[in-house]
């Protein structure tokens, strides 16, 4: 957590920078990535905030489309946890809160690229 300041305006930041041990971790790497990207949710989730710079809560639940305060709040919790999310508080009434991906939310970037470009090419195959 660290306070900075964006365009003059304090904010506390939430973020997770320490990675979880690596015994806590599953032993083939594609079931981490899986773990941690894995749901339905968590994948629309990123594409948004790779597709912004960083949205507030009802942006992103209207970006991301039919899913729950409740589903989008565990969701975003989870992946603040696992250090791919960022959340800002700004000291406002009412509060304002803007997340975004941390750089190693970021660095899944050609993952989600490269779904979207066989999404596309699979589309385009569909009849």
């Amino acid at each position: 957590m660290a306070t900075e300041e964006q365009d003059g305006m304090p904010y506390v930041e939430h973020r997770n920078d320490a990675c979880p041990a690596r015994e806590n971790l599953p032993a083939c790497p594609v079931e981490t990535c899986a773990q941690l990207i894995g749901s339905k949710w968590r994948l629309l989730i990123m594409r948004d905030l790779l597709m912004n710079e960083s949205l507030r809560f009802k942006q992103l639940q209207r970006s991301v489309g039919n899913i729950s305060q409740k589903v989008l709040t565990s969701n975003l919790r989870d992946m603040e946890d696992a250090g791919l999310v960022a959340r800002r508080v700004y000291p406002e009434v009412p509060p304002r809160v803007e997340y975004s991906l941390t750089e190693t939310g970021q660095s899944l970037r050609p993952i989600i690229e490269a779904m979207w470009t066989w999404g596309e090419q699979y589309q385009a195959a569909a009849k």
